[in-house]
């Protein structure tokens, strides 16, 4: 049987998940789809659309939706979802998490990649997160949590966008880039969004594509050569003390140890967020067992506060890509398409965790290079 494709939609209390999911649960799509509520939220889909008998868990929708809602683990809901559906009692073709708006969605994810049963059954297909513009800004400030669910996400959301103007929505646009530069932004109103913005985005596959937002590399343009790669290393001074603002320094290196003190830094961007990712690229290839051994010692040691990383590899010794990615301490990699011949032959990789250590990460790499 074909393995379940699984969203994970999360978002800050009040983002408008349950908007989101009624839309999905209601309109006519021809799409069977299962979803699995965790029960903490403020306000829970069947108070307005299900009349439900407490006893039964799960209820069939008149267009064929299933809601179900998590009174044990979520383990064992997917597990129940999957057995009703093997034995023809449950008709899905898709399931659809959605978290309370505290959850970290990591531990969510896990469960996809941890658990045999649930592995044998399902396919993780991404992490969507919903962001509510008015007040996003403050809960970025204030909660771990909310940035987290930025940092996991393949897609987000950003909702009520009607109640900021251009300028904060702007600002908020250009904080959440800064976080997390491979998930595309995009505004939903009440909900509205198309199915395929949500469906089968893929973000757990191994596939080539690795989707880095391209102003993200020219968010911030004062000066810094942006296109630049660590090909030449004699100049690139990762060591200067004062070189830490991490959600500026997109994988470009500072020209002939030039100090990065730009007052211009703090242009538009002020927040030091918790979240942050940086971009890492090299023209020269990687030596696969050095590269290994460094990515296996920083998954181990640095699992816990890596949130989502990717990357399309140059390795010495094969004439295809290698593509790699993880989610905490789970870490896959798997070989890619070949190189065209007009290809340059470039690693490019995101990582995006909690206070990473950005010289360690940086200097590691380069000593795996070949």
């Amino acid at each position: 049987m074909a393995l379940i494709p699984a969203t994970i939609l999360t978002g800050f209390l009040g983002a408008g998940k349950t908007t989101l999911l009624k839309r999905v649960l209601s309109e006519a799509h021809g799409q069977k789809i299962a979803v699995i509520e965790n029960e903490f939220g403020e306000e829970n889909i069947d108070n307005d659309i299900l009349v439900a008998d407490t006893e039964e868990q799960i209820i069939q929708m008149s267009n064929g939706c299933v809601c179900c809602t998590i009174r044990e683990d979520l383990r064992s809901t997917l597990q129940l979802l999957a057995a009703k559906k093997r034995q023809g009692l449950l008709d899905f073709e898709r399931v659809v998490i959605e978290t309370t708006g505290l959850a970290d969605p990591g531990p969510v994810a896990q469960t996809f990649f941890m658990d045999d049963e649930v592995a044998e059954s399902y396919l993780l297909d991404s992490i969507v997160t919903l962001v509510d513009a008015k007040h996003a800004m403050q809960q970025l400030d204030h909660r771990v949590e909310a940035q987290r669910q930025v940092g996991f996400a393949d897609q987000i959301f950003i909702s009520k966008v009607d109640l900021v103007d251009a300028e904060a929505l702007d600002a908020l646009t250009h904080r959440l880039k800064h976080m997390n530069p491979r998930a595309p932004i995009e505004t939903a109103h009440f909900g509205e969004v198309a199915l395929g913005q949500v469906l089968d985005l893929r973000g757990f596959n191994l596939n080539a594509k690795l989707d880095i937002d391209p102003d993200f590399l020219k968010a911030d343009d004062h000066g810094h050569d942006h296109g630049h790669d660590h090909d030449d290393h004699s100049h690139c001074d990762h060591d200067h003390g004062h070189c830490e603002h991490e959600g500026h320094d997109h994988g470009h290196h500072h020209e002939h140890g030039e100090q990065c003190d730009h007052p211009s830094h703090a242009h538009h961007h002020h927040h030091d967020d918790d979240v942050k990712s940086f971009v890492y690229r090299a023209e020269r290839p990687f030596d696969p067992a050095k590269l290994e051994d460094f990515l296996g010692a920083i998954v181990q040691i640095y699992g816990p506060k890596l949130l989502r990383y990717k990357g399309v590899l140059h390795m010495q010794g094969t004439e295809r890509k290698v593509i790699f990615q993880g989610v905490h301490q789970l870490m896959g990699s798997d070989l890619g398409p070949e190189w065209k011949p007009e290809e340059p032959r470039q690693s490019k990789m995101v990582f995006i965790g909690i206070d990473l250590p950005r010289d360690i990460l940086v200097q590691g790499l380069e000593q795996a290079l070949v």
